[in-house]
């Protein structure tokens, strides 16, 4: 065999060996995030935390996802899903659906898993129950802004974490000792994990049902959902939200949630010489509390 015929078998073998390295990361979504035991035969308790204004999809579609999990050899449900809210008074969602919580914190079954999805502002003693449950849940889970609640409870602190893109800004400027990723479908962290907006929820359940139960099991999930969404296997697949969009004069946007906006109607600030628009009073006052963190490099070239 010559120099260069030797070469050639050196390069291969060492393809042969990177190849399975190659497939495990791609398979992994999370390196700290592991395989979970399910029990052998008990259903596996899923509290969805729930409030006023909690939106739809961010928790009904991980409660799609779980009581979709069919194991054939298994002929009882693997997942008992139940609603959990500080009173048993009947919580209006969003789009007005109305729900009346099957447990309040105080009576409710100890969970294995914690779904958190977008709602209003959560009580001290709903973030005591989330404190106090994530010691011994298999998983914690936030959809879309529910990572607010998730974050106020200190679990994320020195953690990572996403949320819904259009509160990137907020969230960042409100929890500093949060790295957050820009472009994750999910984050995990151990027993926390986060999930981008909407229908981000779908895929960490799915994730979710993963751990416990294996891939193939959380693929015919997805078959019998007729879910043809990708994202639960690539949990860096939100790069179309990695970078914000920017606004211009003949496209408006918001700039703390980088929604379209009309500037004949839109609340409007001024900050070092240039016009900045935003869908909400809210978002204005965001804004106005510290505008250079809203302000792309772009931004800050052009105002001045």
């Amino acid at each position: 065999m010559n120099a260069r015929s030797e070469v050639k078998q050196a390069l291969l073998t060492i393809l042969v060996l990177l190849v399975p390295v190659a497939i495990f990361i791609a398979a992994t979504p999370n390196e700290n995030s592991s395989s979970l035991q399910p029990p052998d035969k008990d259903p596996i308790p899923v509290a969805f935390l729930i409030s006023d204004g909690a939106v739809v999809i961010d928790f009904c579609g991980p409660w799609e996802v779980f009581q979709d999990v069919n194991i054939p050899s298994r002929q009882n449900k693997l997942f008992r899903l139940y609603t959990v809210a500080e009173t048993k008074k009947p919580i209006r969602t969003s789009g007005g659906m109305q729900i009346i919580p099957d447990y309040t914190i105080a009576d409710a079954p100890a969970p294995k898993v914690i779904v958190i999805p977008a709602q209003s502002e959560p009580g001290s003693a709903a973030l005591d129950w989330i404190r106090q449950s994530s010691k011994t849940t298999d998983v914690t889970m936030s959809v879309c802004t529910g990572a607010f609640v998730l974050a106020k409870t200190g679990l994320l602190d020195g953690k990572s974490a996403t949320t819904y893109h259009g509160a990137f800004g907020r969230f960042a400027m409100k929890f500093p000792n949060i790295a957050l990723k820009r472009g994750a479908r999910f984050v995990e962290n151990g027993n926390l994990a986060t999930a981008g907006g909407l229908s981000s929820g779908i895929d960490l359940a799915l994730r979710v049902v993963e751990r416990y139960y294996g891939r193939e099991v959380a693929q015919q999930t997805a078959y019998n959902m007729e879910y043809q969404g990708q994202g639960w296997m690539n949990a860096n697949s939100n790069q179309t939200y990695a970078v914000a969009p920017v606004s211009t004069a003949e496209h408006p946007l918001c700039q703390v949630c980088g929604m379209d906006v009309d500037p004949k109607i839109a609340p409007k600030s001024e900050y070092k010489g240039a016009t900045y628009y935003f869908c909400s009073e809210d978002d204005k006052k965001t804004f106005e509390a510290a505008p250079d963190k809203f302000l792309t490099p772009d931004d800050k070239i052009s105002a001045k």
